[in-house]
């Protein structure tokens, strides 16, 4: 075959020695095709290197084969673990990711919502949205929508949510059992569901354990290194004892980690730090963090396999309430003088890592 001529369908057919409309039923998938056809049809595939044009499949369904991925940030660890999951999950069925980020201004968020739907994906995944309720029930009126890392509260959009709240009082009953009770809170971004709610866990699981919460102690971060090495700094500015800390999340957790080292405080002998989201560099840190992990990759996965069941008209499954674990590592470690548990709200589920 001369380089740089198109092979057609009708050539893979006669090479493979079925028809034409068995090699389409075959590619689409919209039909089951015998063994012994699908081993000539993907040898003659790979002899004649034939490579489908999935644009012209997809605008003869009317769609464009695309699934727009909406995240916070596209280089943060984090949003990187959820955005593989939805690779893994795009790729059995021949849709590609468009992706954008929203940097954590709503109003970029809707922008960029607003540029992929112009473009004419087929549907859209939006990763830990800052977004409103009312704002995704809106754009769900003209695309498929699914959601990941909150529940939402419509019936147009499918969410798989986690629970931060329990998560969150996973981690500070951690502490609480290792002895501490003048715990500081490096929080999230206000106005954020997930940052709120772990938010108020850090106040409910301080007061049922007996400590009274201290908001001098609290301080707010934005989820990236720069706002927990910031936030730390005021915390150590403010001169109040602290023997532990819990990061709304482990990139706040890193920024810390940071802020302490150059005020020549030690991980875990001179505070303990917790995090939340146990993304990849979490067990390669110095000291490795303890945190609280969200199954992100896996539910990417979901969150591609359920978009595409909208786009095709399916049902998908019951939206997910994905569970946390905690991971304990070196971070922590228990006061020396009353190393034994400390009251709570109840143990948590652990696993050292």
């Amino acid at each position: 075959m001369p380089s740089g001529q198109k092979i057609t369908l009708e050539e893979v057919a006669r090479l493979a020695g079925v028809s034409t409309s068995t090699v389409s039923r075959y590619l689409s998938g919209s039909h089951p095709v015998s063994e012994d056809k699908v081993a000539a049809i993907e040898g003659s595939i790979q002899r004649l290197n034939y490579r489908p044009n999935l644009v012209a499949r997809g605008l003869a369904k009317g769609r464009t084969m695309t699934v727009g991925v909406l995240t916070q940030e596209i280089v943060s660890t984090f949003f990187n673990a959820a955005m593989r999951g939805v690779e893994d999950g795009l790729a059995g069925h021949q849709y590609e990711a468009i992706y954008a980020s929203g940097h954590w201004q709503p109003e970029h968020e809707a922008q960029r919502l607003n540029s992929l739907v112009g473009r004419g994906v087929d549907g859209v995944i939006l990763i830990h949205p800052g977004l409103s309720d009312e704002v995704l029930e809106r754009h769900a009126e003209g695309v498929p929508m699914v959601v990941v890392g909150r529940k939402v509260a419509t019936r147009r959009v499918h969410s798989l949510g986690f629970d931060h709240y329990q998560g969150a009082r996973r981690a500070l009953q951690h502490l609480l059992e290792l002895g501490h009770r003048r715990i500081a809170f490096i929080s999230g971004p206000p106005g954020r569901d997930d940052a709120d709610d772990r938010l108020r866990a850090y106040h409910d699981t301080l007061a049922e354990a007996g400590v009274e919460p201290d908001d001098r102690l609290v301080a707010a971060g934005s989820y990236v290194e720069p706002g927990g090495l910031a936030a730390m700094n005021v915390l150590l500015d403010r001169g109040l004892p602290f023997t532990a800390v819990f990061a709304a999340n482990d990139d706040s957790a890193y920024g810390a980690m940071l802020a302490l080292h150059r005020r020549r405080l030690r991980v875990p002998d001179d505070i303990s730090i917790v995090g939340f989201d146990d993304v990849q560099h979490s067990a390669f840190s110095l000291p490795p963090l303890t945190t609280v992990r969200q199954p992100l990759r896996e539910l990417g996965r979901e969150a591609a396999n359920a978009v595409v069941a909208l786009i095709e008209g399916r049902k998908p499954p019951l939206g997910t309430v994905a569970p946390l674990e905690l991971i304990v590592r070196e971070s922590t470690r228990a006061l020396p003088a009353q190393a034994g548990p400390a009251p709570s709200a109840g143990r948590p589920a652990r696993r050292r890592a």
